[in-house]
Order: structure tokens, then sequence, then C-alpha cells
């Protein structure tokens, strides 16, 4: 069965379609899509799902628009937002790093996010809004001194995971001093935060957000094909004209402002970075970073993760982070394993 098709453009370019590539991201779309319908009619106050599109397009009661529009529909589409730019930024370190641990679960973008967010409650007691400025900064100052730990002569694979292992390491003993120094109202607000959480999310959440991956989603995938390229080596790359470093510097920092963002937004949601990518490859069954397929699979992963969350354990209802920690930890395990029977590790 043939999975790619060669297809004429207006212009008369010929584009090589990877059908089942294609197949796989409609399909991931249209799951997040009715997560998220199912997600906005779940609650103390159970809609429709009928009832939920009819209000989505201002046919519904006031009692349904407030609920869906003002309460429900921003916390799912802070989810998405945040499922999507985890799923893309891992996808984009996987590949610069060329390793399926390369994800920043481990190279410690997360902690270092999270030491700017205890920074601020702990040293400052910050509002939410400067709780999510310290962790944004948190994370880019992580990410930029991976960047400059792991330079030498260039950013390559193995070191760039070996020096995040390391700089995560720091980072974590720092946040650990920072929850040690604080007062019991600060430390249980931190931990709460720590967890990863989309309970009482808003609009404000989601603007920043949806303008932030209106600029970088583009800019990644003009730089895809030069990212593809680059899985051949640095120097067969550079051969066929891919302008290596810079692609490389502007993927990292796209991707270290995707998953800045997205944990800043709703705290560090653990493993979706990690998972994504690994899954959205099985499912395609292509070569290459599988961006788009990436993002949609996170996307489609978070909403389904808070949906567990809300309603898997009757009343008592968990972060969102808790659910994707114990599914990533039992996927990590598995990746290890593999990994080593493969004898890549």
């Amino acid at each position: 069965m043939k999975t790619h098709r060669a297809v004429r453009t207006p212009g008369g370019l010929s584009v090589r379609l990877d059908v089942r590539a294609l197949t796989v991201v409609v399909l991931l779309l249209l799951a997040a899509l009715t997560a998220s319908v199912v997600l906005i009619g779940t609650g103390d106050f159970p809609i429709s799902a009928a009832d939920v599109l009819r209000t989505l397009v201002g046919e519904g009661d006031a009692g349904q628009e407030f609920i869906v529009t003002e309460l429900r529909l921003p916390r799912v589409l802070v989810g998405l937002l945040v499922g999507a730019s985890l799923g893309l930024g891992g996808a984009l370190f996987q590949a610069i790093s060329r390793n399926p641990l390369g994800s920043p679960d481990v190279l410690g973008l997360g902690q270092g996010a999270t030491a700017g967010a205890l920074t601020v409650i702990v040293l400052f007691s910050g509002t939410a809004d400067q709780v999510a400025v310290g962790a944004l900064v948190g994370g880019l100052v992580t990410g930029f001194a991976i960047y400059v730990l792991a330079w030498k002569r260039g950013v390559h694979g193995y070191r760039l995971v070996l020096v995040g292992i390391g700089v995560s390491a720091i980072v974590t003993a720092v946040n650990g001093y920072l929850l040690t120094k604080s007062d019991i109202v600060d430390a249980a607000r931190a931990v709460v935060w720590m967890t990863g959480s989309l309970d009482g999310r808003d609009w404000a959440q989601v603007w920043p957000l949806l303008a932030l991956c209106v600029v970088l989603v583009p800019l990644v995938l003009a730089n895809s094909r030069g990212l593809r390229m680059m899985e051949m080596g640095d120097d067969v790359s550079s051969a066929l004209g891919v302008r290596v470093e810079r692609v490389r510097l502007v993927l990292l920092v796209s991707a270290v402002l995707l998953t800045a963002s997205a944990t800043a937004a709703a705290g560090p949601v653990a493993f979706v970075a990690l998972t994504s990518p690994q899954l959205a490859r099985r499912l395609t069954r292509s070569p290459g970073p599988n961006l788009v397929a990436s993002l949609c699979m996170g996307a489609a992963l978070l909403v389904t993760a808070d949906w567990v969350s809300q309603r898997a354990f009757g009343t008592d209802q968990l972060p969102v982070g808790v659910v994707t920690g114990v599914v990533g930890g039992v996927y990590l395990l598995w990746l290890l394993v593999t990994e080593r029977r493969a004898g890549r590790i």
C-alpha cells in the first residue's frame, strides 16, 4: 500500500504528500476537538455535547452561555494550547538532540521554569501573573544556560542531553532549598503550582499563549525542512545548503519559548513533551520530526488527561499533572527498556 503521493500545486511544483501522516493528523485533531467538547460539558452542571455545540455557535441559553464561554471554554483552550506547545517543543528537542530522551522534562527546562515561579512565590509572594512571568523567565534562563554549556563548535545531541541532566539536578536542588525556606502558606501554594493544573485558568492565559503559537508555529514549520535534513548529520546538511547553527538556534529558542510559556500557563505538566513526539512517530510510521503530528498529539493527550483527572476518581478531582505524570512515567520506563534492548543506551 502506498503511503506517499505526489501532488502538483497550481504553480507547477510537485509536493510529496504522506497520506498516512495526514490521516493521523486529521484523526488526532478530531480526537482533540471531541475530547474538548466532552470536557466542556463535564462538571457539577453537566451539559450534553449537542448543547455545548449549540452554545458555542451562540444558540444556548444564558446559563449555558456563562458556564461554557466564561468558565469552561478558557480552561479547555489553555489545555489545547499547552498540550500543543509541549508536543511541538518536545519534538524539536528530540529532533535536535537526535535522542528520544531529549525532552524538556529530562533537560531541566520544566525545573528551570519551576525555579522562576518558586522565586516569585517564596521571596516576593507574587500574584498569579507575576508567578507566570517568573516561570517564563526561569525557563528562558535555563534554556540559555544549557545552550551555552553544551556549545563546543556547535551543539550536539548527547552533549545537550548530558548538560541538560546536570542542569536539571542543580535546579532541582535549588527548588528544594526554596521550598525549605518558605512559610507553610507559600509552600502549599508552590506545591500546588508544581503539580501542574488547569484549574482556574481563564482568558488571561489564553491570549498570550495563542499569540505566541501564532508566531512560533509558522516559524518552526518554515525551518522544518532544514531540521529534517540535519538528521543526516551537520556536514551533509551544510553541503546541501542548510545553515545548520542558525536553524538549530532558531528552533532551540522556539522550543524553549514554547515549553516555558506552557509551563507558565499551567505549571510543569509532566511528560507530555516526552511522550507526544514518540507516539506521533509510531502512529505515522514516518521518519523525521513529525512536528504537526506531535503538536496535535500533545493537544489531544492533555485535554484527554484533564477529562480523566476530573471523572476517573469520583468527587476527588486530581490536577492534570498527576495523570500525565503517572502515564508518562510508565511510558518512560518502557522507552528506556526498549532503547536498552536495541543497544542505543
